[in-house]
């Protein structure tokens, strides 16, 4: 029987956009969720299609899943495929949303990235988080 492999763990904005990488070019928008473990190691990916200029994932949805998994953390991230970087104020409003139903269940919303061809936007580094 082999050992589980040791998952490195998601210390910054470019291990975090890593995990995110096939969102940058998709022609419409998606949006994912990673699911990380007490040290902040990835335990699950969740995908969520969008449509040319939205996407909308179910904070129930991202809720179950992270106690499925038992995490303890999570980052979120969704492509803009207009190549503009800055949050809009549905992206504000999701944010603020899913910080306050995850908190009070144990579990941190450690970024909300926002990927274009060639830019990642940190919610944590933008002072949102």
């Amino acid at each position: 029987m082999h050992p589980a492999p040791v998952l490195p763990r998601i210390a910054d904005v470019s291990s975090a956009a890593a995990l995110f990488a096939d969102l940058r070019h998709a022609p419409a928008e998606r949006a994912a969720v990673a699911l990380l473990d007490p040290e902040w190691r990835l335990l699950a990916m969740l995908d969520f299609e969008g449509r040319r200029g939205s996407v909308s994932p179910s904070l129930r949805d991202i809720v179950r899943a992270a106690l499925v998994q038992d995490a303890a953390a999570l980052i979120l991230a969704h492509n803009h495929p207009s190549g503009l970087p800055t949050p809009s104020a549905a992206d504000l409003t999701f944010t603020r949303a899913l910080a306050r139903v995850a908190q009070p269940l144990g579990l941190v919303l450690a970024d909300h990235l926002i990927l274009t061809g060639l830019t990642t936007v940190s919610f944590r580094d933008l002072g949102i988080l």
